[in-house]
């Protein structure tokens, strides 16, 4: 049997949501990514990291930059987490950001969160605010899904987590399952 570890960042609760799936699919090891310590690492087959995506770039990265000599050996999946519907096109530049120079290839899968103003912190919330105003000066035909998708969230409380998000990064761990050396 394979050991999965999964490390999640959750600044309002949707990262640590698909980690609790992950563990009820799994039955694997579950920790916030900010307190696990590394060195813990080597005993584990795959390493699945979920985190919020924030003006394209994904939380977790820092942490598997930090450490991606203790991680080369390893099999990384990281699960990035955002407000907007699943586009393709914009999935793949927040790979690219997110992916570049690394020293090895890591796949990427995409899960819908939540959205709700009235549970940000006020940094977040005027970003927000002002990102709003910003883009309401655009032609709406001009706008991307994405920001159509923040439109239609705004002054709601949303919260768009299912499963049916993680069933490639399971089919994913569980191809390449058979592969691991016991």
């Amino acid at each position: 049997m394979c050991k999965i570890l999964v490390l999640y960042k959750s600044k309002y609760g949707a990262s640590k949501k698909y980690a609790k799936m992950l563990k009820e699919e799994f039955s694997c090891d579950v920790f916030e990514i900010g307190s696990y310590n590394f060195s813990g690492i080597k005993k584990y087959d795959f390493i699945v990291a979920v985190g919020g995506m924030y003006a394209g770039g994904v939380s977790v990265m820092k942490y598997i930059r930090k450490n991606i000599r203790l991680l080369e050996d390893r099999n990384i999946i990281i699960f990035a987490v955002g407000a907007s519907p699943f586009h393709e096109k914009e999935f793949e530049a927040v790979k690219e950001h997110n992916l570049k120079s690394l020293p090895f290839e890591i796949p990427m899968f995409y899960g819908r969160g939540a959205y709700d103003e009235t549970v940000m912190d006020f940094k977040d919330r005027t970003l927000c605010r002002m990102l709003k105003k910003s883009l309401s000066k655009k032609d709406p035909n001009t706008l991307e899904p994405w920001m159509k998708a923040f439109f239609e969230a705004d002054g709601g409380s949303y919260d768009w987590t299912e499963r049916s998000y993680l069933e490639p990064l399971i089919g994913y761990v569980k191809k390449h399952a058979d592969s691991i050396k016991k």
